[in-house]
C-alpha cells in the first residue's frame, strides 16, 4: 500500500508536473479517478483550473471516454489554453473498461489535431497518453 505523500509524488511525477505550473482538468465525471486529480492538487498546493480558465496553461487533463464525441474536437479545445511548451495529458479508460478508446483512435485525432504523443502511461485503471504540439 502507498501512502498518500508516495501516492501524490508517483501520479505527478509520472504526469511530469513541476511545482508552480498551471494545470487544468477538462472532461472530469463521477467515473474519473479522484486519486490522480486529488494528487496533482496535493503535490501542486493548489486547485486545478477548470473548463473555463483564461488562463495560460502548462498541461491539461483531459478525460475521454470512447462515446464522448468527436476526439479531435476535444483536442483541439483542450489545446486551446495551452502555453508553448504545454502538454494534453489524455487520459481515458484502460484497454477492455466501458469507454476504453482504440489507441489509433488516439494516434489518428492528435494528428488531426495538430499533436503528437511522446508517451503512455498506465494510472490505476485509466490510461494516459502525453499529447504535444507538433514540432515541440
Amino acid at each position: 500500500m502507498v501512502n498518500a505523500t508516495g501516492a501524490v509524488r508517483d501520479y505527478a511525477e509520472k504526469l511530469g508536473i513541476k511545482k508552480g505550473q498551471l494545470v487544468q482538468e477538462v472532461g472530469w465525471d463521477d467515473d474519473c479517478d479522484t486519486a490522480i486529480s486529488e494528487a496533482v492538487e496535493n503535490f501542486l498546493d493548489d486547485d486545478l483550473l477548470d473548463e473555463d480558465t483564461d488562463e495560460v496553461v502548462d498541461v491539461v487533463l483531459l478525460w475521454w471516454r470512447d462515446d464522448d464525441g468527436d476526439l479531435v474536437d476535444g483536442l483541439v479545445d483542450a489545446s486551446r489554453p495551452m502555453g508553448e511548451d504545454a502538454r494534453i495529458w489524455l487520459l481515458t479508460p484502460g484497454t477492455g473498461q466501458s469507454g476504453a478508446v482504440d489507441p489509433g483512435v488516439i494516434d489518428e485525432s492528435a494528428q488531426l489535431a495538430g499533436l503528437t504523443g511522446t508517451s503512455a502511461i498506465r494510472l490505476g485503471s485509466w490510461q494516459g497518453n502525453c499529447l504535444v504540439q507538433r514540432g515541440h
